[in-house]
């Protein structure tokens, strides 16, 4: 059964003990993190602080995704599994033959009309108990600065709305829902960390060459933001070094909408790896298994989660970026500071007391650690999608996912395994994986130690790894330059002579079934 609300969902994990309502007055500034820290590291329940130095009656939910247990409750199944083997039927429909079979699909295709989300009206949304469009101030909520390093105060859990600008200022174009931290300036204006492969990303970037079609010599302002839309270069979103800021008044701005403490599902949504032409409210009904209630903004052409906790509602301009960073991100370092749109606020709605929902990344494991677990099931029928010879993968937490995905597949040919290799880093977000290890589909990629046994004693180095280039994650300090890199793929598959290994190839240990079933038996009355 679907959450109607974050409120519902801290009920939920309430209920099932999973969750510790905190008492002591607490700081936002650092304590809150360093005791989530603590928790998130032991296994420890999801917290609601309800004590907030310097914000009476405020309310901090923290950790609520921290465990497998926790994740399962937030998309209410008894296996991450599950939803991977939803996606896997959805993918398996085929087109009817004839009329007996158009007419079998309609209650299914009844069923995923379901998860498309409906509006309702401005009355009807809790998110509009307070409407602020003057006055307001962002810092009136307990935004966190999470560790001693950080530029500041940084929100972390927001779900960030844009609209594709490529199909006119008609609000045809896509919608995405992702989540990038934003970095408060001020009471106004925040930063907006769009990685220049991430959606919103190249919706600013469309609305820049939009702006740009009417770039002429003399306005050096338009000529440059031509430049950018053009050039792509730069570590972020496209960027000459020593730019900050342009004053071009007739700017264009791209609209922007930030819903912060949704339902479990909407929230989780925000982070999946979606395929372009799918909307992630979408996503969120289809795990849901009911549609999101959507509400207008007051002062933006977008639409926001009617149930949200908070709201801001703002644009970015096309010609200003603002140094954002350094962050203490989920790699376990801190990302340096580098040049962001800048998101000024011109609205804020909200509930009456509204939860203010955050999260803290840093060394794994931490609560992002699950989130990434629970994107990796979801994501993998998306990949056998495409490269159909794929068992199974796993993206292990130490590795923070980007840096290493361990592959398992059915073998049937020489080469297969690069074929794979290339395949994953043409997908998507996986183009960012630094090292792919390729194992038969015989290995269990979710054990460490049987991966290390095949890897270890099933490659000869020059051989079976491969070294190319290409995109790397932003957050990757370690790259030669900025978002490009190398990666590396490691081939350790049994070897075919038909790949240049002429002996055989020894078979591995395993006791017989029989003697198996024997000691099976007798094992009881071992002591053992």
């Amino acid at each position: 059964m679907a959450y109607d609300d974050l409120r519902a969902w801290i009920e939920k994990l309430e209920k099932s003990g999973e969750l510790k309502r905190i008492q002591q007055e607490v700081d936002p500034i650092l304590e809150i993190a360093e005791i989530t820290d603590r928790v998130s590291k032991s296994g420890g329940p999801a917290l609601l602080f309800e004590r907030v130095k310097g914000y009476p009656g405020a309310r901090v939910l923290m950790n609520q995704f921290g465990s497998e247990r926790r994740m399962r409750l937030a998309l209410d199944v008894n296996s991450l599994d599950e939803i991977s083997g939803r996606i896997q039927a959805l993918m398996n429909l085929r087109a009817p033959d004839g009329f007996l079979d158009k007419i079998r699909m309609l209650p299914m295709l009844a069923e995923m009309g379901k998860f498309f989300p409906k509006v309702v009206a401005s009355k009807d949304a809790p998110c509009k108990e307070v409407i602020l469009r003057e006055n307001f101030s962002v810092l009136d909520f307990p935004i966190l600065q999470c560790w001693p390093g950080d530029g500041g105060r940084f929100l972390t859990l927001p779900c960030v709305i844009t609209r594709d600008p490529g199909k006119g200022s008609g609000g045809g174009g896509k919608r995405n829902v992702g989540m990038y931290r934003m970095q408060v300036y001020d009471g106004q204006t925040t930063g907006m960390h769009w990685q220049r492969q991430k959606v919103a990303a190249e919706h600013y970037r469309e609305r820049m060459r939009q702006g740009a079609e009417a770039a002429t010599p003399e306005n050096a302002a338009a000529a440059r933001v031509a430049r950018m839309a053009e050039t792509g270069g730069g570590a972020s979103l496209p960027v000459d070094a020593n730019v900050t800021a342009w004053t071009n008044p007739k700017a264009d701005r791209l609209e922007v909408a930030v819903a912060i403490g949704t339902d479990p599902a909407m929230t989780f949504s925000a982070i999946v790896p979606a395929p372009p032409e799918v909307e992630e409210f979408i996503i969120a009904g289809f795990l849901r298994q009911q549609p999101v209630e959507l509400v207008k903004c007051e002062t933006v052409d977008l639409e926001v989660p009617a149930s949200a906790e908070i709201v801001l509602e703002g644009y970015v301009r096309t010609d200003e970026l603002r140094s954002e960073g350094p962050f203490g991100d989920h790699t376990g370092f801190y990302t340096l500071p580098d040049d962001y749109p800048v998101f000024h606020i011109t609205c804020i709605t909200h509930r009456k007391n509204p939860i203010y929902a955050s999260t803290i990344v840093g060394k794994p494991p931490m609560e992002d650690a699950w989130m990434g677990k629970a994107v990796e099931r979801i994501f993998l029928p998306l990949m056998k999608l495409t490269i159909p010879e794929i068992v199974d993968i796993n993206l292990p937490v130490e590795a923070v996912f980007h840096n290493l995905m361990i592959v398992s597949i059915r073998k049937s040919y020489a080469g297969q395994a690069r074929k794979v290799m290339h395949g994953i880093w043409s997908l998507g977000q996986a183009m960012f994986t630094k090292c792919v290890v390729v194992v038969d589909e015989d290995c269990d990629v979710q054990d460490l130690r049987e991966v290390t046994l095949r890897v270890a004693n099933n490659i000869d180095p020059e051989r079976d790894i491969q070294f190319t280039m290409g995109p790397m994650d932003s957050l990757d300090h370690a790259s030669r330059q900025p978002g490009y890199g190398s990666k590396m793929g490691i081939d350790a598959t049994r070897k075919w002579a038909a790949e240049g290994f002429t002996r055989p190839w020894p078979e591995m240990l395993t006791m017989d079934t029989a003697t198996k079933a024997r000691v099976d038996a007798i094992w009881s009355k071992l002591g053992l």
